[in-house]
């Protein structure tokens, strides 16, 4: 099993989702838990689909990271 980072956006009506280390392979859904899923889906057909095409999976390269930025009011 490999851990692949994935990025979720809020797109005022839906969720979009992609992964930053497979180009191409995104997904959207109403919900968060929808957009994981489809997401999910999407990652396991795009690996299927690399290893059919004998490309190399790519190695993981992206990171998790959240900060904590102060704004000043203007």
């Amino acid at each position: 099993m490999k851990s692949i980072p994935v990025i979720l956006e809020n797109a005022s009506t839906n969720w979009g989702g992609y992964a930053p280390d497979l180009p191409g392979c995104i997904a959207t859904g109403e919900t968060i838990e929808e957009t994981l899923v489809r997401l999910k889906e999407a990652i396991h057909l795009h690996l299927e689909l690399m290893i059919e095409e004998g490309e190399e999976i790519p190695e993981v390269l992206a990171s998790e990271f959240s900060l904590d930025v102060q704004i000043a009011a203007g």
